[in-house]
């Protein structure tokens, strides 16, 4: 089943999300109109009069390259999204900035003054590739409170409690020996070798916790001397070194080596946006925000028997997530493309030299990005602004080009990219 509408009255009021059937029954009577189609929203035509509105709670799923998100209504999920960051793509382009500047600073060319020293970073600074995720998060969380009746926040706060793996005493006995004391471990493994066995390689398989260096040896329990490998290999190496049992992969065994003690990137990021994101998300008045634990996601997500996913885990955060319903299997994918380069003048070519014109504001209304349709309905997809009177439509990496008044505007460019 589809996720479901987002409705609201005429005064925009959000009321309770409504099935698809219902929403194609008040488009086909004329009652209400589309206000916007991603997420797909209708607008009553008439004034709901004190509407009885059932709490909607909010579940993220904080991760570094998709973040799941859920809307939970009497412990079933009624809509769900993927919601794709562009940290990576950030990161890159500073990198490419930034060696285009030092090139031209060392050349005989104008000179341009490094400016880096001049710079005060305030408190709680973050990179712009990990302020991307906090301002995006939020931005979606602002956009479904005005279409959702959203009462409550629930966040996975800690997905990797490092300093309780390295340490699980720091805590005491209860929180080391407690059920949930080994999906964090074990999710944690999971991550950092890639779900996968790491001797044979074999995935979807049982996997269980290994000790690189044997504990009848004297190995510790330390996260670094944990990996993840199946039953067989497991078994097979029993209380080998694993320098005897790999000694003819050798390859296999300086991955192996370089890994066990190499940080886990994603966590990392991780953990250095979570007090960010939880802190602007409490700035939005009027919603309790509760947090939760990577282990906790986990642990419900078994019990229930769903699948692994971003927005599934999304619908399992915190204790409210154990025994919830999927009103909806098709979740919404959100890809961030970006709104464009608004502060890049021109283009520059490998040796940081001016390649094209400064770039040109058009006036006409439409931008790349934007989602529109042939006026006899036969092609949708998204627009590439070629010139002021010409547009391109790109479907299924065909293109197909056309005059502006051939094309009537479905939905305008907001930075993101939305599949079903």
């Amino acid at each position: 089943m589809q996720n479901y509408v987002f409705i609201i009255d005429v005064n925009k009021q959000p009321l309770n999300p409504i099935r698809p059937k219902r929403a194609r029954t008040l488009l086909m009577r004329g009652k209400a109109a589309v206000i916007r189609m991603y997420p797909f929203t209708l607008i009553l035509k008439t004034v709901v009069e004190n509407p009885v509105l059932r709490p909607v709670e909010l579940k993220i799923d904080p991760d570094s390259k998709v973040t799941g998100l859920a809307l939970v209504q009497d412990g079933e999920v009624v809509w769900g999204a993927n919601l794709e960051h562009r940290g990576a793509e950030i990161k890159s382009d500073l990198e490419s900035r930034s060696a285009v500047r030092k090139s031209r600073r060392n050349r005989k060319t104008r000179y341009r003054k490094a400016r880096f020293l001049n710079r005060k970073r305030t408190q709680m600074w973050l990179p712009p590739s990990l302020m991307h995720r906090v301002l995006t998060i939020e931005t979606w969380v602002k956009r479904l409170c005005r279409y959702v009746p959203v009462t409550g926040i629930v966040m996975e706060l800690v997905r990797f409690d490092t300093q309780a793996l390295q340490n699980p005493e720091i805590t005491g006995q209860e929180y080391q020996q407690g059920k949930l004391f080994g999906y964090e471990v074990k999710e944690y493994l999971l991550a950092k070798w890639g779900r996968n066995c790491v001797y044979c390689g074999k995935q979807d398989v049982p996997l269980q916790v290994e000790h690189i260096h044997p504990k009848s040896n004297g190995g510790s329990d330390r996260i670094s001397n944990l990996t993840i490998t199946c039953v067989r290999c497991n078994q097979k190496k029993g209380s080998k070194s694993i320098e005897d049992f790999l000694k003819k992969k050798p390859d296999l065994l300086r991955q192996i080596k370089v890994v066990r003690l190499a940080p886990l990137k994603d966590a990392a990021a991780v953990n250095s946006t979570r007090w960010k994101l939880y802190q602007s998300l409490k700035k939005i008045s009027g919603l309790n925000i509760a947090t939760s634990t990577g282990g906790r996601t986990k642990y419900n997500r078994i019990k229930n028997g769903f699948d692994k996913d971003h927005w599934i885990d999304a619908c399992c955060v915190c204790e409210s997530g154990l025994g919830v319903i999927l009103k909806t299997k098709q979740a919404m994918m959100i890809k961030s493309t970006g709104v464009g380069s608004g502060r890049q003048m021109t283009r520059t070519n490998k040796f940081g030299f001016p390649c094209a014109k400064p770039k040109q504001r058009y006036q006409h209304g439409w931008k790349t990005g934007d989602i529109a349709r042939f006026i006899d309905g036969t092609t949708t997809g998204r627009i590439v602004v070629q010139s002021a009177s010409r547009l391109e439509i790109r479907i299924n990496k065909q293109r197909i080009g056309g005059q502006l008044n051939k094309f009537s505007k479905l939905h305008s460019m907001d930075g993101y990219n939305y599949a079903f």
